[in-house]
Order: C-alpha cells, then sequence, then structure tokens
C-alpha cells in the first residue's frame, strides 16, 4: 500500500510457526539480498539421508520368531494329526521306544552340553540339515488326511520352507558355506530318508517319531537363535551426506 508521501509502508504479518525472521521495516533492499544469496546457496545445502544395514542381527532376530511361531503351529498340527492317526496315538501317555530303523530326521536328542560346544556354524548347519530333512517327509503327508488335515499340512510346510531360507540367510550373512541338502532321488524331488516303513503301524509309528523329533528341533533352535542374537551386533545405522539441487 503506497503512503500519501510516496512511499511504502510497512505491511505486518504474523510470522510462520516454526521459523521467524526479523528484517527491519522497509528495508526491501535488505530482504532482497537475503532472498539471492538464499537461492544461490540451496544447491549445495547438504541432505542427510538414514541408511540401515541389515546385518546378520536382523536376520536372527527374524529366523528366531519364525522358530517360535512354527512352535505354535506344530501343537495344533500335532494333536490333529495325532487324532487322525488314532489310538495309541493320540494317547496323552504314549511315549513307545524308538525302533531301530533308519531315521527319518536326525535325532534332536542329543547333550546338551555337547550341542552347546559347537561352533555356531556346526549348529546352524545341523538346523539347515534337518530342517530340509522334516520338510521332505512332512510333504510326503500332505496326500493323507481330511481336507483341513491337509491343508494344515500345507501352510505348515511353507512355513517350515520359510525357516529353511531363513537359516540359509543367516549363514550367508554370518560368512558361513551353506551345507548340502537332502540326496535328489532319480525322479529329481529330494529321497525319503529311511525308506518305506514295512508295514502301516510302523508308518505310524514313524510320522509319530516325526512329529516329537521336530518339536525338539524346534523348542532347541529357538534358544540357539536366542543365544546366538545376543552375540551378533545389531545392525549399523549409517548417515550419509548428499548435497541435493532443485
Amino acid at each position: 500500500m503506497l503512503t500519501p508521501g510516496g512511499s511504502l509502508s510497512p505491511i505486518c504479518r504474523r510470522p510462520p510457526p516454526v521459523l521467524s525472521l526479523c528484517v527491519p521495516a522497509g528495508d526491501s533492499w535488505g530482504i532482497f539480498t537475503f532472498l539471492c544469496a538464499a537461492l544461490c546457496n540451496l544447491p549445495a545445502l547438504p541432505a542427510l539421508n538414514c541408511t540401515e544395514e541389515l546385518g546378520p542381527g536382523r536376520s536372527i532376530q527374524k529366523t528366531y520368531d519364525l522358530t517360535r511361531y512354527l512352535e505354535h503351529q506344530l501343537r495344533t498340527l500335532a494333536g490333529t494329526y495325532l487324532n487322525y492317526l488314532g489310538p495309541p496315538f493320540n494317547e496323552p501317555d504314549f511315549n513307545p521306544p524308538r525302533l531301530a530303523r533308519a531315521e527319518r530326521v536326525p535325532s534332536a536328542t542329543v547333550d546338551l552340553d555337547l550341542w552347546r560346544g559347537l561352533t555356531d556354524n556346526a549348529r546352524l548347519a545341523a538346523n539347515y540339515r534337518a530342517y530340509s530333512r522334516v520338510l521332505c517327509s512332512l510333504r510326503a503327508l500332505d496326500a493323507q488326511g481330511t481336507a483341513e488335515l491337509r491343508h494344515r499340512l500345507g501352510h505348515f510346510c511353507s512355513s517350515l520352507q520359510g525357516l529353511v531360507l531363513s537359516i540359509a540367510g543367516v549363514m550367508s550373512s554370518l560368512g558361513y558355506p551353506l551345507p548340502a541338502g537332502p540326496p535328489a532321488s532319480p525322479g529329481g524331488a529330494p529321497a525319503q530318508p529311511g525308506g518305506a516303513a514295512p508295514n502301516d503301524f510302523l508308518k505310524k509309528m514313524d510320522d509319530f517319531w516325526l512329529l516329537k523329533e521336530l518339536q525338539t528341533w524346534l523348542w532347541r533352535s529357538a534358544k540357539d537363535f536366542n543365544r546366538l542374537k545376543k552375540k551378533v551386533p545389531p545392525a549399523v545405522v549409517t548417515l550419509r551426506m548428499e548435497a541435493r539441487g532443485f
């Protein structure tokens, strides 16, 4: 607005809520100089980027969480499957001796002191091989039982496949070589360890021990990953400065 004398009158405005800039009233040339200097230097203003490197600690935590989730899933699946097998397999006090047959899955009943004395690499490799073999055996059960049982088996197998891949990711992040998986059959599919049972009762016994050993493996794996994540430092957060223009 022009005054009667022909000069510009100062305009009073409410300052912004965050940044307040005080310039003498009527100093138009000062304002113009300040804005030009700011615009000239904007392309050189650094931008701060926060980049999180997904280290082994994050991968171990995800593997631990998946192991605990599978423990919960197995309780429901085992109850449904043992009911499908019928007595005596679904009786709470049924605890038969393990038969002297080739194991479908490496036994998890190992002395704890001996197990803890292994290197991290050896324990991870044993977990990887065991779950790879369990996965092969569980997939052979998928064609049996009711539609509900087949659905639960399929869902559990998908989760277990995720655990195998997650363990492989942990080993890779720690620089450990990946162990060889289960042997393949002539048709290309993983071979069933131990061969077929000679009769229906022994087949049910194999299924019973498969679930029992898997329960122990998951329980021990959860402890393994919980200890391992305490030994590995957390993910590194790096700050990167970048110059950005318009």
